[in-house]
């Protein structure tokens, strides 16, 4: 007799019958909707879990950065040239900036 391995072996997830929100591991609360006591163990097989995705996300469309238009939104100068110029101008009203960079490069200066 043949051994299935891991193909027919059956794991456990735990799902949030309120939100759908998916979890390794048994929680007295849902970590996303606060709900309590609304979390249930569910088996999945493997090639279900490999196919089901994530659940709290919709299926996206992809565009060709080409495609994409670029439109003219009014930007706001952030008193540096070379940021202004990385920002395309400055920021945008309602967008977010993430700074990154390595340890002591001045992005703590930059932004004071």
């Amino acid at each position: 007799m043949a051994k299935l391995g891991n193909a027919g072996k059956q794991k456990s997830q735990f799902v949030c019958r309120d939100c759908g929100a998916i979890s390794m591991r048994w929680a007295g609360q849902c970590a996303d909707c606060n709900a309590w006591n609304s979390i249930e163990e569910v088996l999945v097989s493997n090639v279900a879990r490999a196919r089901s995705g994530y659940a709290g996300v919709a299926s996206a469309k992809v565009t060709d950065l080409v495609s994409v238009e670029r439109q003219d939104e009014a930007r706001l100068s952030c008193f540096s040239s070379e940021l202004d110029r990385v920002l395309g101008g400055g920021l945008v009203q309602g967008s977010v900036v993430l700074i990154g960079g390595d340890p002591g490069i001045g992005k703590s200066t930059l932004l004071l």
